[in-house]
């Protein structure tokens, strides 16, 4: 199936050329785009007459990859008043990692030092040592160079790997006595080993793996793992790190800036059944599921925490704040405008995303598009800003500064457009336009919280990241059995997330803190991913 070429046409339109039809002939331009519609329309039914189709696929087949950068979003600037601000094209807000140097090259090359959990060997020379002859020439010497030359072998291997230990055994002829060899130093009596559990919870709580797709992985490989086995050792590795967990809670609570958000969850366990008309008693105000997702800034350490059940993500917030100090003032709450992610008997100093507030002009781009463009490359301009405080390192006070230098004037601009467009009647207020231009007037003072107050956030694009974590486990697991089975599952999440937050090897972490349960249970603020490695290096 070959897509017909894009033709952009309104529904209007058509109709129109259907009025001209019925009188006379059509133009040559009434025929091709009569033509175009008729292709399109057979291209589609043969697309969902192939049952591969996919929503989304056929989406992208039909529009194109969808972005949000304004050179895609509105067409090139015609109107003086389009092209007010910045002359260079402006992208979307910048991701955390993004800096004004440019695109990462993108070559999918590491160099060998890239691999640090990779089995290190160290080859000597086979003949050579240090100030032997040179073979070449006879006069010099040779002396070992600093760099040595690296060699990478990557090889293949099943997730979990397995050793048969054949214990030899010996039986006395008259007394009936066995005598069975030693197991081998360093291996335990456990079937299953700590790194099992580690590498398990990373497979299906940080990659998305379901337990049936494992089981067949493992038992195509020769080293069967059922499902039901693989749950009873996440379970058994959850309880293990909740000290852990419960200390990672303590400390987001102590956060200077706390990101929520939340998104849909199933528990099949707090489904109703078909017959029933209405609700349990207990959630009768209630019957969605939501998975929470908390990402805190304390100390210079990023703090990632989910949450699945009936509560909303400014509830879960609430329970989090519970453990806040009280001699610690008021945080900074950065979420998207809705009223329930707001923690109600908690004082926060509310900051709303920039990002959901820029969506709001995208989706109408195309309706407005000198008015978007105008919009988007003034929030474009103060991601710049952004992106340059973040590449200079600037301390809160200073990036604070910066920004009302900056960004200040550019902001004033913006909400004085914002308000002549509405008072002058240059859009109507039911409009698309309208509708997201009162959306930014409605919370103008949250969005600009970053012009106020030192350390606020533009956006919340972390944690929108760290439910990627929840969605991805929904996307491939499609639900969760039981209340403990999603407390299994934001334990793992929270732990595994901040690791990568933190730049830490989740895999060592989980199995460490499963090697040392005991000094977990007694010490876990020494067991955290910043400042666990240091704890074993002093014997904790």
């Amino acid at each position: 199936m070959t897509p017909p070429p894009r033709l952009d046409i309104r529904m209007a339109d058509l109709e129109a050329l259907l009025e001209r039809a019925k009188v006379g002939p059509l133009s040559e331009a009434d025929y091709q785009t009569l033509k175009a519609a008729l292709a399109t329309l057979g291209y589609l039914t043969e697309l969902l007459e192939d049952r591969t189709t996919t929503l989304q696929r056929l989406r992208h087949l039909l529009f194109g990859a969808r972005t949000e950068t304004t050179r895609t979003v509105c067409a090139p600037a015609t109107t003086p008043e389009a092209s007010v601000g910045t002359a260079a094209e402006a992208a979307g807000p910048a991701s955390e990692e993004s800096s004004p140097a440019g695109p990462r090259a993108g070559h999918g090359r590491n160099g060998a030092r890239a691999y640090g959990g990779a089995r290190q060997v160290a080859v000597p020379h086979a003949t050579l040592h240090a100030e032997d002859r040179c073979p070449e020439c006879i006069k010099g010497k040779v002396y070992p160079q600093r760099e040595p030359a690296f060699l990478v072998r990557v090889v293949g291997q099943a997730p979990l790997g397995a050793t048969v230990y054949a214990l030899e055994r010996f039986r006395c002829n008259l007394c009936g006595e066995v005598f069975t060899a030693d197991t081998p130093a360093g291996v335990g009596p456990e079937k299953y080993d700590a790194s099992a559990g580690s590498m398990i919870a990373l497979l299906k709580y940080g990659s998305g793996v379901p337990f049936h797709r494992l089981e067949q992985l493992q038992g195509s490989l020769g080293i069967p793992l059922p499902a039901a086995t693989q749950w009873e050792i996440v379970a058994e590795v959850a309880a293990t790190l909740q000290p852990a967990y419960a200390e990672l809670i303590r400390q987001a609570a102590q956060g200077e800036v706390l990101h929520n958000d939340d998104t849909a969850a199933t528990i099949l366990a707090l489904r109703r059944n078909p017959g029933e008309t209405e609700p349990p008693a207990e959630d009768a105000a209630r019957t969605g599921v939501f998975t929470s997702a908390i990402v805190a800034t304390q100390a210079g350490q990023e703090i990632a925490l989910f949450f699945t059940g009936r509560q909303h993500a400014g509830e879960n917030l609430a329970d989090v704040l519970k453990q806040r100090a009280a001699a610690l003032g008021p945080p900074i709450q950065m979420c998207d405008a809705l009223a329930r992610n707001a923690p109600e008997d908690f004082q926060v100093i509310l900051a709303n995303c920039l990002a959901h507030a820029r969506r709001q002009f995208v989706e109408v781009a195309p309706h407005f598009p000198a008015e978007c463009r105008y919009v988007l490359e003034t929030l474009a301009e103060v991601y710049r800003h952004e992106a340059l405080a973040r590449t200079q390192g600037l301390s809160p006070q200073d990036r604070l500064a910066f920004h009302q230098a900056q960004s200040g004037p550019r902001m004033e601009q913006l909400e004085t457009w914002l308000t002549a467009q509405i008072a002058e009647r240059r859009v109507e207020p039911n409009s698309g336009l309208g509708k997201a231009i009162a959306y930014v007037q409605k919370h103008w003072g949250p969005l600009t919280r970053f012009l106020q107050v030192p350390g606020a956030p533009l956006d919340n694009n972390v944690c929108e990241r760290a439910l990627k974590k929840a969605i991805l486990h929904r996307k491939n697991a499609l639900f969760f059995q039981t209340e403990r089975g999603a407390h299994v599952a934001d334990v793992c999440m929270s732990l595994i997330y901040t690791c990568q937050r933190c730049r830490a090897d989740p895999f060592h972490y989980l199995t460490a803190l499963q090697t040392h349960a005991a000094a977990l249970t007694a010490a876990p603020q020494d067991w955290l991913p910043w400042n666990y490695r240091a704890t074993r290096e002093r014997g904790g």
